[in-house]
Order: C-alpha cells, then sequence, then structure tokens
C-alpha cells in the first residue's frame, strides 16, 4: 500500500511539471480561482460593525481587478456579489474552469482581541489542535447548505476524527500549495509589516474537493480593533489585494514561466484612494515659521523612517504625490518600491513623524529601522 502510495504521489508530482510545461508551451491562459468566504446569511465572523463576508468579496474583486491586467491570466470567481455558495460547490467551480490554483480569502477573528496578524492555510493533515480549531469554524458553515446531511454523508464538521481522514490522498498537491502560501506569507511580512503567523495545514472542506494546488488565506483579525479598521478601510484591502496578486504572479512565473508579453504589474496609486477611516480633525492654529536646522544623521547608529506605502509604480518624490509631505524617499525591494517619510536616530521623533504621517491620510504606515543601511527588527530596537 505504501508503494502505491509513494508511486501514486510521484507520478502526480510528474504530471503537475508537465502540465506546467504545457501551459508554458501553449500559450493558454494561467487560471485562477478566486473565492471570497461566506455570502448572503452566513456572515462569517462579525466584531466592531466589521463584517467578514463584505470584507472578503471586496478584497477578491480588487485582487481580481489587479490579476485580470495581465492578459495571460483568466481569472474565475465563485462569488462576486452578496449569495451564499456551497463549500463544495466552491471547489467544483474551480475544478469545472479547470484552474491552475484557488485560492479562499477570509479574516480571521479571536474572543482574544489583542490576537493579530495573517495566516495561510494548506490541505493536510494536523494534530494542532488550533489549527483543527480553525478548520472546524470554518467547516461549520455546511450547516447552513439544504439536506447538508445527506451531501456530506458520514462528515461531522466538529469531529476531528472525520477532518483528518478527509485528507488522504491529497499530498500530490501539497508542495504547490505550500510554495503559493509562502509567497503570500513573505508580502504580508514584507510589504505590510504585519505580523506573521505562518504556513499552517488543516483539514478544510472547502479545499479538500479542489483538485489542483489551493490555499486558504486568513488575511487578519477583524476581532482586532486596529486590524478590523484597517481591512474594512478601501487603503487596507487595496494594500491586501496588492500582496496577494503579486504573490500569485509571481507563482505564476516561477511554476508556470513567463510569456514574452508579461506585462508590469500596475497597481492603483494607493494616494488616490478615498479614505474609510477617518482622518482627525487638526485644530487650526497660528504658525510662525522658523528656520529649524535639518538634523545630522548618523549612518553608523540606528536610522529610523516612516513607511508611507508600497506600490510596484515608481512615483516621482514631489510632495503632491504623497498629500503634501516633503523629505520622501524610496527603495526598491522585491519588486516593489517602498516610500518613507523622514529619517532621524531619534525614536521619539519618528514617533512624531508618524504622527505627522497619520494625520495627512497615511492610517496605516509605520516606523521602520536600519543599521549599517540594513533593515532591522523594529521590536528588537525599542524593547
Amino acid at each position: 500500500m505504501n508503494n502505491y502510495r509513494n508511486t501514486f504521489y510521484l507520478l502526480s508530482i510528474v504530471f503537475l511539471m508537465v502540465g506546467n510545461s504545457v501551459l508554458a508551451q501553449t500559450g493558454q491562459k494561467f487560471k485562477v480561482t478566486l473565492d471570497a468566504g461566506h455570502g448572503d446569511h452566513d456572515f462569517g465572523a462579525v466584531y466592531h460593525g466589521h463584517i467578514e463576508k463584505n470584507i472578503a468579496l471586496a478584497v477578491v474583486l480588487k485582487v481580481g481587478k489587479i490579476l485580470e491586467k495581465n492578459p495571460n491570466i483568466e481569472v474565475v470567481y465563485t462569488r462576486k456579489t452578496d449569495v451564499f455558495i456551497d463549500l463544495v460547490e466552491r471547489a467544483n467551480i474551480a475544478n469545472r474552469a479547470d484552474a491552475n490554483i484557488f485560492v479562499s480569502i477570509h479574516c480571521n477573528a479571536n474572543k482574544n482581541t489583542v490576537a493579530d496578524g495573517s495566516e495561510t492555510y494548506v490541505m493536510g493533515l494536523t494534530k494542532n489542535a488550533s489549527n483543527l480549531e480553525a478548520a472546524k469554524k470554518e467547516n461549520s458553515v455546511i450547516t447552513l447548505e439544504k439536506d447538508y446531511k445527506e451531501k456530506y454523508e458520514g462528515y461531522d464538521p466538529n469531529s476531528p476524527e472525520t477532518l483528518i481522514g478527509m485528507t488522504l490522498m491529497q499530498e500530490e498537491y501539497l508542495e504547490n500549495s505550500i510554495a503559493l502560501a509562502g509567497k503570500v506569507q513573505d508580502n504580508f511580512r514584507n510589504l505590510l509589516n504585519q505580523k506573521d503567523r505562518g504556513v499552517k495545514q488543516a483539514p478544510f472542506m472547502v479545499l479538500h474537493k479542489a483538485y489542483m494546488p489551493r490555499v486558504l488565506i486568513e488575511m487578519g483579525f477583524i476581532s482586532n480593533p486596529t486590524e478590523g479598521e484597517r481591512l474594512d478601510s478601501e487603503l487596507g484591502q487595496e494594500e491586501v489585494a496588492l500582496c496577494i496578486a503579486n504573490a500569485i504572479i509571481n507563482y505564476k512565473k516561477e511554476f508556470f514561466g513567463e510569456e514574452p508579453n508579461e506585462p508590469i504589474m500596475e497597481i492603483p496609486n494607493v494616494r488616490k484612494i478615498e479614505r474609510v477611516i477617518p482622518t482627525p480633525k487638526v485644530q487650526d492654529t497660528a504658525v510662525i515659521a522658523v528656520d529649524t536646522p535639518k538634523e545630522i544623521i548618523d549612518a553608523t547608529a540606528i536610522v529610523y523612517k516612516v513607511q508611507l506605502s508600497a506600490s510596484a509604480k515608481k512615483l516621482d518624490l514631489v510632495p503632491s504625490n504623497f498629500k503634501g509631505l516633503s523629505d520622501v524617499s524610496s527603495t526598491f525591494e522585491n519588486n516593489f518600491y517602498k516610500y518613507t517619510y523622514g529619517e532621524t536616530n531619534d525614536y521619539e521623533v519618528a514617533k512624531k513623524k508618524l504622527t505627522e504621517a497619520k494625520n495627512k491620510g497615511f492610517a496605516t504606515a509605520f516606523i521602520i529601522a536600519f543599521k549599517d543601511g540594513k533593515s532591522i527588527n523594529i521590536k528588537d530596537v525599542i524593547k
């Protein structure tokens, strides 16, 4: 039996590699199925007025809009409106489309409102209690489906034993699923400075029936007031969509090749986005012009900057492009331009710069730190 399973696994890997090669040679489009979690009477998680089904749909549509600018990519949606789709039907949509990957997008939530960060799941065995709990929470949606007991005969969403039993023949897509999930998490961490909760395995029903590399993304915790506000804002959703879309495109390039007509990914200019998060009002006061000597930066010490945004598009470093802020600089990393405001050796000055940026409308701005020209973890500096 073990020899049979090993042979089956190896043949599956070979088939996937051959399929990848054929796609690149025949010029077929790379098909992506995007799945917005929940819908209609299934609200998903609801905290502080933030509703998971709405946020998931908004982000999926934004990811799709970015991907559809690439003529070599075809996007299939499980839903584009507020409707309820059975879990197995979501996978069937991807199967019927013969999609190359399946990406299900969700929001996380926890009674502990301090919990934050993103995590991406792949289908697989697990003994981790928290991973099983996450899967049981999402899989419980089947009880909202009509005739679910007949449709999922023998399956109990509250039983870890039946959850684990679903995964026995899923190894063939695991390696590619992990590769895609890793790219998503890398972008969340590097572009948004978001807490990386890692790539995890769990037996999600929505992933079980999709016969292709597939992932389930938990973008962040809407139970966390700060993270929930960001996810429920236009700018926050654009940033998350950018991370996911870029991960998909990079996955395509790595495993399916890059066509001669492959366009540069264009991302909507975040400065033009109408913010949902209100900007604090600043009381009008008389301003007296004072010549303030520019700080002399000690390059050998720790240098603090405020990251405003990240974009695939290069912007002129003029105040009109950054809501009136001057002293903006940029660096090019991982195919993205990172735009930063200010430069100082004093952390207290950096915090003031951060407040200025937020008051200008960059509500998701954050402080970053450098040592000898290399980025370092800000948490290690301010302990």
